[in-house]
């Protein structure tokens, strides 16, 4: 299976690094938080990616130009006159990325339709580039097959500024609503898993997902909630982004299951 991932918007509450590359690429522990999670689809053993890049995605193809290079022992040999490279050894994952450009205002509903050609007539994960979870990715695609809905979403009961969801006892959605500072109820924490017919509820590029196309489905039945009570935690200002990098320093990250260690990038 495919996992998307949204990386196109602006992080305008982060505004202190995303001026100058997108809120994925904002680092935590030495590498960007969109390697983070692609980290984590990639334990579960998913490795095929479409990053929906918009704001600054030269910087993500850039970086992913140079992955390679950086994590390789890299032999240039200039002695003949040429300039020869010999690979030693590399430390890559086995992930295939497709980064797709779909625009700069693009709203995430149109981002989502934009990369349909690259996910084809199949289901797919879908999820948020700014934050991290240690949800079983794998426990989360055996509930979204077994009540043969359109779309699952991970719910996390958090006192957040988020989409709010009214959850039923069966765990269908019964409503969804925009953020509220007080709320303390199910929030929408992405980690998504969705059916190709998604592909119809979304329109063009002022399509917001969060809004019209997740009412639709709620209102057809179709969106199901994936309770989870680990960890997650998004990154929208700098004082998250100071807990991420400490629960990485001090060894503690929920999120990070993979042995590799993550450079600490002082």
């Amino acid at each position: 299976m495919k996992v998307v991932l949204l990386a196109g918007g602006f992080g305008s509450r982060i505004s202190e690094e995303s001026q100058f590359k997108p809120k994925p690429m904002i680092e935590i522990g030495g590498m960007p938080i969109l390697w983070h999670i692609m980290k984590e689809y990639s334990y579960y053993g998913y490795n095929d990616f479409i990053i929906c890049a918009g704001y600054k995605q030269e910087y993500i193809k850039e970086w992913f130009a140079n992955y390679f290079i950086h994590n390789s022992d890299i032999t240039f040999d200039f002695s003949q006159g040429q300039n020869e490279m010999s690979v030693h050894h590399s430390y890559l994952d086995p992930w295939k990325v497709t980064i797709v450009d779909t625009g700069y205002n693009t709203m995430t509903g149109g981002r989502i339709k934009r990369i349909q050609e690259y996910v084809g007539d199949e289901p797919f994960f879908m999820t948020y580039g700014d934050g991290v979870c240690d949800v079983d990715i794998n426990k989360l695609l055996e509930f979204h097959k077994s009540h043969g809905k359109l779309a699952t979403l991970t719910a996390v009961r958090l006192a957040q500024d988020k989409g709010v969801l009214s959850i039923g006892n069966d765990n269908t959605v019964k409503s969804f609503r925009e953020k509220n500072l007080s709320d303390g109820a199910s929030i929408n924490a992405g980690y998504m898993v969705l059916e190709p017919e998604v592909f119809s509820y979304l329109t063009d590029d002022t399509c917001v997902f969060e809004q019209e196309p997740l009412h639709k489905l709620v209102e057809n039945g179709q969106l199901m909630s994936y309770n989870h009570t680990g960890f997650w935690q998004c990154m929208d200002n700098a004082r998250e982004k100071a807990m991420l990098e400490k629960l990485l320093l001090t060894g503690t990250a929920p999120w990070k299951k993979w042995k590799r260690t993550v450079p600490n990038i002082k």
